[in-house]
C-alpha cells in the first residue's frame, strides 16, 4: 500500500459501485441515488468495517443490500397501496355520506391527546419505523408503542360507535337527541 492509499479509500471504489448500481437498477438515474444512498449507509455503517478487509467486496455488499432494501420498500408500498385499492367499494360513489364520514374521522384523530396523534401520524401516516418515530419524538420504543395502541383503539371506539367524538353534533338536532 503506498502513502496516497488508506484502507478506507471509498473514491478509488467509486467506479465499480456506479457499474453494478447499473447493473442492479438498469437505469443511470437510479444508479447514481442507489450509490449516494449506498455511500451514505456505508458511511453509518464503517465502523463494522474490518481493518485489513476487502473494501470493495465490503462496498459492494453494502450497495447490494441498500437495492434490496429498496426494492422491498417499494413492494411493500405497493401491496399496501393494491389492498386498499381492493378494500375499496368500487360500487359506491364515495358521496355525501362519505364526505361527513371523513370529516368525522378527522375530527376524531384532531381529538387525541396530542403525544397520541404524533406518534400515530409519524407511523401511519409519514410511515416511519417505531425506531425511527422514537427517535424523532425523543422518546423509548415502548412508550411510542403505547402511544400508538391507545390511539388506534380510541379511532376504533369512534368507528363503532362506542365513543363518539364529544364535539360531532347530529345535523338538525342535538348532542341529547335520542331515536
Amino acid at each position: 500500500m503506498n502513502d496516497k492509499t488508506s484502507p478506507f479509500d471509498v473514491i478509488g471504489q467509486i467506479g465499480a459501485l456506479r457499474r453494478y448500481a447499473r447493473a442492479l437498477t438498469r437505469d443511470p438515474v437510479d444508479a447514481e441515488d442507489l450509490v449516494q444512498d449506498a455511500l451514505v449507509r456505508a458511511y453509518e455503517k464503517r465502523p463494522t468495517f474490518r481493518s485489513g478487509g476487502n473494501l470493495k467486496a465490503w462496498l459492494l455488499s453494502v450497495l447490494h443490500n441498500t437495492h434490496v432494501d429498496g426494492l422491498r420498500r417499494r413492494r411493500s408500498l405497493a401491496r399496501r397501496a393494491e389492498d386498499a385499492a381492493y378494500l375499496q367499494d368500487e360500487g359506491r360513489d364515495g358521496g355525501q355520506h362519505d364526505h361527513v364520514r371523513l370529516s368525522q374521522l378527522r375530527a376524531a384523530f384532531a381529538s387525541l391527546p396530542e403525544e397520541q396523534r404524533a406518534a400515530l401520524h409519524l407511523v401511519a401516516i409519514d410511515e416511519l419505523s417505531y425506531q425511527e418515530a422514537a427517535r424523532v419524538l425523543n422518546i423509548p420504543v415502548g412508550t411510542l408503542m403505547s402511544r400508538i395502541a391507545r390511539a388506534r383503539a380510541r379511532l376504533r371506539e369512534f368507528e363503532d360507535g362506542a365513543a363518539p367524538v364529544s364535539h360531532l353534533k347530529i345535523v338538525g338536532g342535538t348532542d341529547n337527541d335520542r331515536d
